[in-house]
């Protein structure tokens, strides 16, 4: 299976979000795959001179697998060589179906393989047969035909509904309220790629059925593109222009530490890349939300964000527990302010890293005192603030 890169830096790793398009995971499913090859024509064609283009090249690195089943396509049928349905053939978080590895196809293999070796904060698989944005969960414990939300439903329905609402008529449609559905409300499936692309990877994965046909003839080929043209752009764009982004570094060194993210009241974690340690959380805009950071052995971090139309960069610095300075400087005084563990002013500055650790606390303090003021300044006098930054916890 071939897969298109583009990005403004191909090949390298960066610390920004990874977004990719999976087509004709069904051999009789052509569109996506004619879809797919057509948008990355597009974005080279167009970087330098249409700004979202630019954003997208810039600002994401997207892969492109035009054809998940190539072999299926070949054939004209939906399964693959084999003629098993790829979209089945997956782990089921329900049911004891897919575990053993070796009984799987070659491409659902492929496909879990790319998702260990890259980090993907967000997917889109293209389908034909109907016009509708579909997100998880996609099957229910119950077997039941019923609305099964997932941790991050809310989340879902907005990156569904930026799909729908971008493209020419999906939003419209009569069977599915804003061209947006629950999988499992639909239909349910178990071995999907989409569940198990949000649980094992932490990616968020769509669904999308783009065409009410599933074969048309080769002339409408270039309605369906325009149709969905600015919705796959958009879909790309929202991984860089919405969420929480940041990187995680170590207080003693400044290294990076791939640690995870947590939301309070959101029973999902992610886990940030292991190079950059690098995290792109996507979250529905205009709320509230707790962040917490946290690895073994290293004291958690927490802050509340109002999360903004456009993304917030928030960054953390975990301190290890037990440091070595934390462990010189305790004290423990009684109600007199008698100190029953003393530390010797000698002892201390044997430690060759304290010196510069207390010039850094009378830079900080001079800074919050410095801030304060600014603070208190006449709104008249306050000098104007410039673009919005990355806040550091």
């Amino acid at each position: 299976m071939r897969v298109i890169e583009i990005s403004d830096n191909p090949g390298r790793e960066e610390p920004e979000p990874s977004f990719k398009f999976i087509g004709n995971v069904h051999g009789d499913e052509p569109v996506g795959r004619e879809l797919l090859i057509l948008l990355a024509n597009w974005l080279c064609d167009n970087y330098v001179k249409d700004p979202l283009a630019k954003l997208i090249v810039e600002n994401v690195h997207l892969h492109i697998l035009p054809s998940m089943n190539p072999d299926g396509f070949a054939l004209k049928r939906r399964g693959n060589a084999n003629n098993v349905d790829l979209n089945r053939d997956f782990p089921d978080q329900f049911f004891a179906v897919n575990n053993v590895e070796d009984e799987r196809q070659p491409e659902t293999k492929a496909i879990m393989r790319w998702l260990r070796r890259i980090k993907f904060t967000a997917s889109a698989s293209l389908h034909g047969g109907a016009l509708v944005a579909n997100y998880p969960w996609d099957g229910t414990q119950n077997k039941r035909k019923e609305y099964y939300a997932c941790p991050d439903d809310q989340t879902f329905q907005f990156l569904a509904s930026v799909y729908s609402r971008s493209h020419y008529n999906m939003s419209l449609s009569q069977e599915f309220p804003g061209g947006i559905t629950n999988g499992a409300a639909w239909y349910p499936i178990y071995g999907g790629m989409q569940d198990w692309n949000y649980i094992h990877a932490g990616c968020f994965e769509l669904t999308l059925e783009i065409s009410d046909n599933k074969w048309p003839n080769a002339s409408e080929l270039s309605t369906i593109w325009e149709y969905n043209r600015m919705s796959m752009l958009k879909l790309v764009a929202t991984v860089a222009k919405t969420g929480v982004h940041g990187r995680i570094f170590s207080s003693d060194n400044g290294k990076p530490l791939p640690a995870f993210i947590a939301i309070k009241g959101i029973n999902h974690t992610i886990k940030a890349g292991e190079r950059f340690a690098d995290y792109h959380r996507l979250l529905l805009p205009g709320e509230k939300y707790q962040v917490m950071a946290s690895m073994p052995g290293y004291k958690s971090k927490s802050t509340t964000i109002v999360l903004d139309e456009e993304a917030t960069t928030l960054d953390f610095i975990l301190e290890p527990e037990g440091s070595r300075v934390a462990k010189i400087l305790e004290t423990e005084c009684d109600c007199s302010g008698n100190s029953k563990s003393r530390v010797e002013m000698a002892d201390i500055f044997a430690h060759p890293n304290l010196e510069v650790s207390l010039i850094v606390i009378v830079v900080l303090v001079f800074l919050f005192l410095l801030l304060r003021r600014r603070l208190h300044m006449n709104p008249k006098q306050r000098p104007l603030s410039g673009p919005k930054g990355a806040t550091v916890v």
